[in-house]
């Protein structure tokens, strides 16, 4: 078992940065890959970075590439997305999840991830 906790939402103009975190416990942090997705009304969940169990592998969606960051401090069991240069359109609630069944990989699919946490609300204004 699992729970992840995000924070660091918040509303910010668009150009501006946020960093939203993901603190894990329950299980050995570095055992396991972890994802953020997001959600926007009237829209399905989808991927927007992960990251393997060492930090070595990451993949972005394509619409993120660039402008946003994971990261993973294994020491203090939390993920982190930087955000930059967000777009009105980065607008949505933002998930953490946790792959348990290939540390090594990076899953881009909600099918992946065995476990979520509650989600963390980003607004951004033009």
């Amino acid at each position: 078992q699992v729970q992840l906790v995000e924070s660091g939402g918040g509303l910010v103009q668009a150009g501006e940065s946020l960093r939203l975190s993901c603190a894990a416990s329950g299980r050995t942090f570095s055992s396991y890959g972890m994802g953020w997705f997001r959600q926007a009304p009237g829209k399905e969940r989808e991927f927007v970075a992960g990251i393997n169990w060492g930090g070595g592998r990451t993949s972005y969606a394509d619409s993120v590439k660039g402008r946003f960051t994971i990261s993973r401090d294994n020491a203090k069991n939390t993920v982190y997305l930087q955000m930059n240069s967000l777009k009105p359109e980065d607008a949505a609630i933002y998930y953490c999840a946790a792959d348990f069944r290939g540390p090594t990989r990076v899953t881009v699919t909600t099918h992946g991830y065995d476990y979520w946490g509650q989600g963390t609300q980003v607004t951004v204004s033009s």
